[in-house]
C-alpha cells in the first residue's frame, strides 16, 4: 500500500444494494443507485451466481441463467462482490453473488401474504426442537444458551426473561397459525414462570420476578437479583418488564385471569417502587432489600432512569395487555410513558439520536457504563415505531411529529446507505471535522435492530402513505431476509458483518443467549405480517385464539391484532370449533363467546377496511 492514504491498492469484498438504473448487456455492466443516491457500476463478466430471495424452509432458487431478464430498471438488487483497484486510480466492482428480491421489478417476496407466517413457523420449529427435542415439552430442560445449530451449552442458568421471550414467540406463532403445539409450549412456559420465577409479596401486595434459576442436579437455586455487570445485585426494571412479555401474549389467546392478576400485581410493583412521583418516569433499578431506587448499594444505577425503564413497557407487554382487555388504566399508563418519551428523550439541539440515560431530575447521564454519550440505533427506531402505535390509540401531534422526525433523520445517521441494513451502537455526536457518526465498537448489524427499522417504517408508511417510508421498509426487509435467515441450521443469525456475511464468534454465534430467545424474530414476523397485509397491501389474515368463555371477562374476546388506525381493520368472519359464528362486532373487533364450558378454538378473519387517502 502506498503512503497516500487516499489511494487504495488492495482488493476487498463488499456489498452494494440498490435499484437498477441501467444495464449494458454488451459490456456486462449493471448500474445500481444506492439509497444515498450514489451510482455504482457492477461488472458481471466474472460470471456471478444469482438467486431469488427465499424464505426459511424454502429451497435455494437459482436465477443465474436469468440475470439478463431480471435486470430491469427500478428493480432492487443486493450484489456481493470484490472491489479491485484500477491501474489509473479508482475501483472496479465485480459481482460474485446477486440476490433478486422478487420475480418482477415491483415484486418483493416478503410482501406475499404468507411470507412472515411461514417464517415464524420455521423459527418456532427450530426452538421447539432445540429446547425440547422431539419429546414432551418440559421446561426443566430449558437452557438459556443455544448454539448455532440448536445444541445446548453446559451453562445451566435458566433466565426468567429468556423463557418469557420464548413463550412470547410461541404464543405469536399460535396467533398466526393456530398450531396447538405452539400454544402448549407457551402455556407450559407461563406455568413454569409462575411456579419457579414468581415471588408474591403479600405484605406489599405486589409480584416481582426472580432473575433466574440455577439448577445443579435436583437442587434449584433461585437467583433473586441480576447477575449481569450492568445490573449486578439489583432489581433492574427491564427484567421485571420482560418477565411479562410471554405470559401477556399468551393471555391474549387464552384469557387466563391468573396471568392478568400477575400482570396487575407487577404493575403495582412498578407504580409503588419504580415510579418517580416527583419528577416523573420510572427508575431503572431498585435495591433488592429496601426496594428503593435511591440506596447507595446501587452505585452508578442509583436514582437513574433510562430507555428500558420508561419505554419498554409498551412493546414488551402493555400494548398487548390493552389489546386483550381494552382497560382504560392500561391506556392511561401507555399515554403517561409516551408523554414522558416525547418530552424527555429527543435531544435535537445536540444530536439526531435521542438521549437514553438520565439522572433523577432528567438531566442527561452521559458517563454511565458502556453507554456514555452513545446511541443505540434500534432504540431510536423503536421509539418511532411505538409512537405510531400510540398515535392510533390516543393521537397527539407530539407523537406523530416525534416519530416522523426520527424516521426522517435516522437513515443518514444510523443506516448503511451502500449495503443496506442498520448499525448497532454509534457515538451520538460527530467528532470534530468528521461528517459521520463513529461506530462505538464495530460496524456489525444485529438482528433486533433490523426488526425495529422494518416495523418503524412499515407502520409509518401505513399511517402517512409516504413513499419514502415504504422504500425504507422495503430496503430493510430486503437486507434482513437476504442475510439474516440461516438456511442451513434454522432460525436467524444474531449479527452479520456490514456486508451481510454472518458473524459467528463468541456469544454472537449463538441462537440462544441472554439477549436472544425467539422474541424479536417472532415479534417481527407477527407484526410485519400485520402491517404488510392489513395496513398496507389490503390482504385479509386469519388469527387463532383458545379461551375458556367462562373465564373471559364480560364474555368478549378482543381480537385487534395491534394498535392500528381506527377503522382500518374489521372482522370479516369467525369460526368456533370449525363452525361459523356470527355474534361479533366487526368494527369493534370483538367476538361474543358462546356460553359453554371448557375451552374453544376461535378462528377470526380480519380484513382491511376502506380508508381515505392520507398524505404526509
Amino acid at each position: 500500500m502506498t503512503s497516500n492514504a487516499a489511494t487504495v491498492d488492495f482488493t476487498f469484498s463488499d456489498t452494494i444494494a440498490g435499484r437498477i438504473t441501467g444495464f449494458d448487456r454488451e459490456a456486462r455492466v449493471l448500474t445500481l443507485a444506492t439509497a444515498d443516491g450514489r451510482s455504482f457500476d457492477v461488472a458481471l463478466d466474472g460470471g456471478p451466481s444469482a438467486e431469488l430471495l427465499h424464505n426459511l424452509g424454502e429451497p435455494y432458487q437459482d436465477a443465474s441463467g436469468h440475470i439478463d431478464a431480471l435486470a430491469e430498471e427500478g428493480r432492487f438488487v443486493l450484489a456481493y462482490g470484490v472491489f479491485y483497484p484500477r491501474p489509473g486510480g479508482g475501483l472496479r466492482f465485480e459481482a460474485k453473488r446477486l440476490v433478486f428480491v422478487g420475480r418482477q421489478a415491483d415484486d418483493y417476496r416478503f410482501e406475499e401474504g404468507g411470507w412472515w407466517i411461514r417464517q415464524i413457523e420455521e423459527i418456532a420449529a427450530f426452538y421447539r426442537k432445540a429446547q425440547f427435542g422431539d419429546g414432551p415439552v418440559d421446561f426443566a430442560e430449558y437452557r438459556t444458551e443455544i448454539r448455532l445449530s440448536g445444541e445446548k451449552t453446559a451453562g445451566h442458568v435458566q433466565e426468567t426473561d429468556t423463557i418469557s421471550r420464548l413463550v412470547y414467540g410461541m404464543a405469536s406463532a399460535f396467533l398466526l397459525t393456530g398450531e396447538d403445539e405452539y400454544l402448549e409450549i407457551a402455556e407450559r412456559g407461563t406455568e413454569y414462570l409462575r411456579e419457579h420465577m414468581r415471588f408474591v409479596d403479600g405484605d406489599e401486595n405486589v409480584v416481582y420476578w426472580y432473575h433466574g434459576l440455577k439448577v445443579d442436579g435436583d437442587v434449584e437455586s433461585k437467583l433473586f437479583t441480576s447477575e449481569f455487570s450492568d445490573d449486578y445485585d439489583a432489581l433492574p426494571a427491564y427484567e421485571q418488564i420482560y418477565a411479562l412479555a410471554g405470559p401477556v401474549q399468551t393471555y391474549r389467546i387464552t384469557g387466563d385471569p391468573r396471568i392478568k392478576a400477575d400482570a396487575d400485581a407487577t404493575l403495582r410493583l412498578f407504580d409503588r417502587f419504580y415510579l418517580d412521583p416527583e419528577h416523573g418516569g420510572y427508575f431503572s433499578h431498585i435495591d433488592p432489600i429496601l426496594l428503593s431506587p435511591d440506596h447507595e448499594s446501587l452505585g452508578p444505577n442509583r436514582a437513574r432512569k433510562n430507555w428500558n425503564s420508561v419505554g419498554d413497557h409498551a412493546p414488551a407487554y402493555l400494548i398487548n395487555l390493552y389489546l386483550a382487555t381494552g382497560e382504560k388504566s392500561y391506556a392511561d399508563m401507555l399515554e403517561y410513558t409516551f408523554d414522558t418519551i416525547v418530552e424527555r428523550f429527543p435531544d435535537t439541539a445536540h444530536s439526531p439520536f435521542v438521549q437514553e440515560r438520565f439522572h433523577r431530575d432528567w438531566s442527561h447521564d452521559t458517563t454511565h457504563g458502556w453507554q456514555q454519550n452513545r446511541a443505540v440505533v434500534g432504540h431510536n427506531l423503536k421509539i418511532a415505531w411505538n409512537l405510531m402505535r400510540m398515535q392510533a390509540l390516543r393521537p397527539k401531534d407530539a407523537y406523530l411529529d416525534t416519530a416522523v422526525s426520527i424516521a426522517e433523520t435516522m437513515p443518514e445517521a444510523g443506516a448503511d446507505r451502500q449495503r443496506g441494513g442498520w448499525y448497532d451502537v454509534v457515538e451520538r455526536v460527530k467528532a470534530d471535522g468528521e461528517d459521520r457518526f463513529r461506530f462505538t465498537w464495530h460496524d456489525r448489524k444485529a438482528w433486533w435492530q433490523q426488526e425495529q427499522a422494518i416495523l418503524a417504517y412499515l407502520i409509518l408508511h401505513g399511517h402517512t402513505r409516504r413513499e419514502d417510508f415504504r422504500t425504507e421498509a422495503r430496503d430493510a426487509q430486503s437486507f434482513y431476509n437476504a442475510f439474516f435467515l440461516d438456511h442451513d441450521e434454522g432460525a436467524v443469525y444474531f449479527n452479520v458483518l456490514a456486508s451481510g456475511l454472518p458473524y459467528l464468534l463468541g456469544v454472537e454465534r449463538h441462537k440462544g443467549s441472554h439477549s436472544m430467545s425467539m422474541y424479536h424474530s417472532a415479534e417481527l414476523c407477527y407484526l410485519a405480517a400485520v402491517y404488510n397485509n392489513l395496513l398496507i397491501n389490503g390482504k385479509a389474515m386469519d388469527f387463532w385464539f383458545k379461551p375458556d368463555p367462562a373465564l373471559v371477562d364480560d364474555g368478549l374476546l378482543r381480537v385487534a391484532p395491534d394498535l392500528l388506525p381506527p377503522g382500518s381493520v374489521r372482522i370479516e368472519s369467525v369460526e368456533i370449533e370449525g363452525e361459523p359464528h356470527t355474534d361479533f362486532d366487526a368494527d369493534a373487533l370483538a367476538v361474543r363467546l358462546p356460553e359453554t364450558s371448557g375451552r374453544v378454538k376461535v378462528k377470526v378473519r380480519l380484513a382491511p377496511a376502506p380508508r381515505p387517502e392520507v398524505t404526509g
